[in-house]
């Protein structure tokens, strides 16, 4: 579990990149398989017959995407952070309080990222993720479009699809559901 890179104000949650980078390298030299979450919570209790490894990166902190993430975008992975409405009651049902929580979207195998109507100096602006739309193009590669409100698109071009939602801490409640317009 990481939270914080190259942040050596918080000692006690902090990585340096560079050992980050060192400890990602030993795990790719001796071929370790990465855990899926889901399939972690499913099989926490079971005996197992190879090793695995899960990497969560909690809280979202901006050392994250200033120092993490242009390691991890040069090894093909890009990855969404969010705080997604938790619409898993609503569908069963369950009327209670309206609830958001931080989750992480990760796709791994990823050649290209083109933007449309975004504004990448704006850096600090929040995107309101709407819809995920996926398809096989001419070039044997996935277009996978993540479309948000204000006709906001980002297109990953991969290789195949492989891509993972995993919710990093608690919820807390909010007043309202969201309403959104395309």
């Amino acid at each position: 579990m990481y939270h914080r890179f190259n942040e050596k104000k918080y000692p006690s949650t902090n990585i340096q990149i560079e050992i980050f980078k060192k400890q990602i390298e030993i795990i790719k030299k001796n071929n370790f398989e990465f855990n899926n979450p889901v399939e972690f919570d499913l099989k926490f209790f079971s005996p197992k017959s190879e090793k695995k490894i899960l990497i969560t990166i909690d809280d979202a902190f901006s050392s994250f995407y200033q120092n993490a993430w242009p390691y991890l975008k040069e090894n093909k992975i890009f990855i969404v952070m969010l705080s997604r409405f938790m619409w898993e009651d609503l569908e069963k049902g369950v009327f209670r309080n309206y609830k958001r929580i931080k989750s992480v979207l990760k796709f791994n195998f990823i050649e290209r990222v083109l933007a449309k109507n975004i504004d990448q100096q704006q850096k600090n602006r929040n995107l309101e993720l709407l819809a995920i739309k996926s398809n096989y193009n001419q070039n044997n590669l996935y277009d996978t479009s993540l479309i948000f409100s204000g006709n906001n698109i980002i297109l990953l071009k991969s290789e195949e699809i492989d891509v993972m939602l995993d919710d990093q801490e608690y919820f807390w409640e909010v007043k309202h559901s969201p309403k959104h317009r395309i």
